[in-house]
Order: structure tokens, then C-alpha cells, then sequence
């Protein structure tokens, strides 16, 4: 059976990612497994909700699933969700801490993320036709000193608060929450004295910088992976993620795969049906318009819009003319003007439908 994630998650199809967010978290405490111990159908409602959380919350996944629906999803390697959700991931949410339903162990030996995000800025026409850039970031490496212990000496003590267990708990009415230790961060450990080097930190700040290859169809809210160049640990090293911000073009709108321009013409052209060039991504082309063109009125040109980063298809070019008419005549452009009016059997000062003056008088009889 199909689902719709924007109905599995209660919101509308135009939501943003504040909205969703809300949605998910609200629907994600209501139907979790710890609050709904036995009920199948919950749990089953959970996964869904963990599953159009984890598309729709993405913008290159949603944008996937917007076009092309699930199978979409399927055939760009976006298949298998994990419906691996913590309790406490939600609560921290909430209330600040960091809570679980579950027992757990310690946390991670490494006192930071080891992913880490860098934002590159590109013009219109290099996201659309992909290109090199080097990206200056910076990232924490393991502090020599200490070993990445954040203490003079190299050692920690174990923490007295949690006993080494890293988490404490609580209990509020008929629940119990699990919290991390706020003495020590989860880690089960404390340190007598900082060293000096980093401050107690364990770690220190350095930076770099990387050429990377931009794909082309790329657009605001790409997220490019860079293995192995993300922060440094005691337990490995992460991977840099560069967000794409794409700057807005004077002359071309983009949305999605389409691409959206308004062309003046002026007005003899669009009454004689001209033949006008007009700029595309990849040169000009001819548009013939038709005989008394309407301004607005827009043409399709197909497959030249950006070609897709996953599907490799392109969009398409929307043009959308904007007829001009002068402001100013001369005396000789007016004569020439009235003469063609004439010729068309319009009198001055009436509309070129009669008719609709009878139609109201008779109204009122």
C-alpha cells in the first residue's frame, strides 16, 4: 500500500521545514513504542511517521519525492529508512537535556560530532553547468598534549555523580527518564586539572582547504559528501558535508529542473506574429509568435531547462513575453495609428464590442 508522507505527517503539501519539524515531533511522542508498549498498530504508525520524517525533512529527498513519489526515491539510491528512533532524541528536543527510555552505555570516547557542514556559494550558471571550486573549512583535531583528554596529566577520574555510567535517573510520576550526566557530559569521566594547551577542550582548531568537483543541477540545499575530510577523533575521522547556496540570476528564475524567463516584446511584433531570438541556458533560439500574441502568454521549450543531478533529464525553459506599448507617439505615429484603427472598423471612444452597452441598458427595463 502507497502512503502519502505529507498525510502520514498531518501537513500540507507547501509546509516548511519549521512545520514539519513540529508535526514530527508532536506525532512522534504521541506514537512512540515506549508510550504504546504492545500496540502494534502504533508502532507500525511510528515507522511511517520516522520514514516521511527522514524524506521530507531533506530537501534533495523531498524534492525527489515531490516529482517522481516513492519510486523516484528507490531508483536515486534513497531506499532502506531508519526507523531506529530514540525517545530521548525527542524529548531533548523539548525540554534541552538529553533523555532515554532506553539503558544505554557510554557515549562516544570523541567529545564532538566528527561530521562537520561548510556552506559554498555559487553563481546561477555554476550550479547549473557544475564546476570546481576550493573550499576553505576548518575542523578539531584530538589536542597532542592530552591525548584528548582535556587533563594536564592525561588522565580522568571516574565521575562521581554517575559512577562511570555516563547517564542518571529520574523518575517523574509513573515514568522514568534516563538523563545524561551534566557532570560529565556522558562520558563517565572528569578531569582534575585542564591542560593548558587546549584549554580542557582535548581538542584544537584547524583548517584547511579542498578542490571539489560541483555536479551540475545542483541547487540551494545540496548537500555534497567529501569522505574523510570532516573533524579528527579518537575513534576516526568524519566527512565534510558542503551545503549549496546558489545566488539569484538577473535574467532566468529557477524552479526545480524549470526555468523561467519574460521577454519584452514589443507590440507590432506580437500583432504580426513576429520571429524574435531569446536567450536559453545553452544560446539563443527562435520563438515564433503567433499572430496577436497576448502578453503573459508563455511558451514551452522543452529539455531546455538544468539537467537533473539524479535523473540526468532536463527541465524545461518557460519564456513568458511582456508586450510593450509606447508611451509617447509623435504626431505622425498617432495619424498612422488612428489610420490602422479605422481600417479594423473600431470608432473612436467606444469599445470594439458594442454590443455590451445594449446588454446593460436592458438591465435596467
Amino acid at each position: 500500500m502507497e502512503f502519502d508522507y505529507y498525510e502520514i505527517l498531518e501537513i500540507s503539501r507547501d509546509a516548511d521545514a519549521e512545520v514539519i519539524k513540529k508535526a514530527y515531533r508532536k506525532l512522534a511522542l504521541k506514537y512512540h513504542p515506549d508510550r504504546n508498549q504492545g500496540d502494534k498498530e502504533a508502532e507500525e504508525k511510528f515507522k511511517l511517521i520516522n520514514e516521511a520524517y527522514e524524506v521530507l525533512s531533506n530537501s534533495e529527498k523531498r524534492d525527489i519525492y515531490d516529482k517522481y513519489g516513492k519510486d523516484g526515491l528507490n531508483s536515486n539510491g534513497f531506499s532502506g529508512f531508519d526507523s531506529d528512533f530514540d525517545l530521548g532524541d525527542i524529548f531533548s528536543s523539548f525540554f534541552g537535556g538529553s533523555f532515554s527510555s532506553r539503558s544505554g552505555g557510554r557515549r562516544s570516547s570523541d567529545k564532538y560530532n566528527l561530521d562537520i557542514e561548510t556552506i559554498v556559494n555559487l553563481e546561477f550558471n555554476e550550479a547549473v553547468f557544475g564546476c570546481e571550486k576550493e573550499i576553505k573549512y576548518s575542523f578539531k583535531t584530538p589536542c597532542q598534549t592530552c591525548n584528548g583528554t582535556g587533563s594536564k596529566d592525561g588522565k580522568k577520574a571516574t565521575c562521581s555523580h554517575c559512577a562511570g555510567r555516563g547517564k542518571i535517573s529520574h523518575r517523574q510520576g509513573f515514568m522514568s527518564f534516563v538523563q545524561t550526566c551534566p557532570y560529565c557530559n556522558g562520558s563517565g569521566e572528569t578531569i582534575k586539572e585542564k591542560c593548558k594547551d587546549c584549554g580542557g577542550n582535548g581538542f584544537k582548531q584547524e583548517e584547511d582547504s579542498i578542490k571539489i568537483s560541483i555536479p551540475e543541477g545542483v541547487d540551494t540545499g545540496t548537500r555534497i559528501r567529501v569522505s574523510g575530510k570532516g573533524n579528527k577523533g579518537l575513534g576516526g575521522t568524519g566527512d565534510l558535508y558542503v551545503r549549496v547556496n546558489v545566488k539569484d540570476d538577473d535574467h532566468f528564475v529557477r524552479n526545480g529542473d524549470d526555468v523561467y524567463i519574460e521577454i519584452p516584446v514589443f507590440f507590432t511584433q506580437a500583432m504580426l506574429g513576429e520571429t524574435i531570438k531569446i536567450p536559453t541556458l545553452r544560446g539563443d533560439a527562435d520563438l515564433r509568435l503567433p499572430v496577436g500574441a497576448k502578453d503573459k502568454q508563455q511558451f514551452i521549450f522543452e529539455n531546455e531547462g538544468v539537467k537533473n543531478a539524479h535523473t540526468k533529464k532536463n527541465g524545461r525553459l518557460v519564456v513568458q513575453i511582456a508586450i510593450n506599448t509606447p508611451k509617447k507617439l509623435t504626431d505622425e505615429q498617432k495619424e498612422l495609428l488612428e489610420k490602422l484603427q479605422k481600417s479594423f472598423g473600431v470608432k473612436s471612444g467606444t469599445t470594439s464590442e458594442d454590443g455590451i452597452f445594449d446588454k446593460i441598458k436592458s438591465w435596467f427595463k
